[in-house]
């Protein structure tokens, strides 16, 4: 099993950053992939961006130039770097794990409000 324990989302203003940090423990070694999803009141889940273990990173389009997702192998942690925010960035940002037997495991969601 692998657990996932996210941070680092508040309150910012229109046009201002937040990094969001996503600790992963347990069975590391069996991660393919780490993504973020992020939900909005009233909307479905999305993928924002993702990483796979050889660095290999993607993005949705409504984020590109935006965002930017990282590892530190390290610390077992993937991180989320948001700058330029919008007000239509709110939501709860989810962190992810792919494994190699196909399942996925979520944290619990760190909630971003943007002001405008």
């Amino acid at each position: 099993q692998v657990q996932l324990v996210e941070s680092g989302g508040g309150l910012v203003q229109a046009g201002g950053s937040l990094r969001l940090s996503c600790e992963a423990s347990g069975s590391i070694s069996s991660i393919n992939a780490m993504d973020w999803y992020r939900q909005a009141p009233g909307k479905q889940r999305e993928l924002v961006a993702d990483i796979a273990n050889g660095g290999s990173t993607s993005y949705a389009d409504s984020v590109k130039g935006r965002f930017t997702i990282s590892r530190d192998k390290a610390k077992n942690t993937v991180y989320l770097q948001m700058n330029s925010l919008k007000p239509e960035d709110t939501a709860v940002y989810y962190c992810a794990a792919d494994t190699l037997g196909a399942i996925k495991y979520w944290g619990k969601g760190t909630l971003v409000t943007v002001s405008s």
